[in-house]
């Protein structure tokens, strides 16, 4: 499995992730049970995002150069991360709320940015059998078995 594939198959899972998270927020009465939520996005997004940063981009860096979409990937992976830590460490239950929107907003836009420029550029830039060594460091990475 490559990695474009492997990635984009944890997006269509966290966009779900989303949905269940905002159809749920008007519901949370409490700070808690919106740190809560925000704490299982910081963990899965988290993860997504160390594989692509660890895996992914170094990969692509000698390929795109300094002026390529990498430093924005990058640059908005620490915004998500940001926003999810004033989730954590917001005062009220209304502030951790709007934190924990505008994160999944911006999270969505970067899943855009990653299915229509970026996983093409690795499909065009990189080899197939990069692409497979790529995808066997994901599985490696999420313990999952592929054949």
């Amino acid at each position: 499995m490559q990695i474009t594939q492997a990635l984009l198959g944890e997006h269509g899972v966290l966009y779900a992730l989303f949905e269940y998270v905002e159809k749920d927020l008007a519901g949370m009465k409490t700070l808690a049970e919106v740190q809560c939520a925000g704490a299982a996005l910081s963990a899965t997004l988290g993860s997504h995002a160390r594989i692509e940063n660890e895996v992914l981009f170094p990969s692509l860096e000698p390929q795109s150069g300094p002026g390529g979409p990498l430093p924005v990937m990058r640059e908005e992976h620490d915004e998500i991360e940001g926003a999810l830590e004033d989730v954590a460490n917001a005062a009220s239950r209304d502030a951790a709320a709007d934190q924990l929107r505008y994160a999944l907003q911006i999270a969505r836009d970067h899943f855009a940015k990653e299915e229509q420029v970026l996983f093409a550029m690795a499909r065009q830039m990189l080899d197939d059998a990069e692409l497979d060594r790529m995808g066997a460091l994901w599985a490696e990475a999420r313990k999952v078995r592929v054949t």
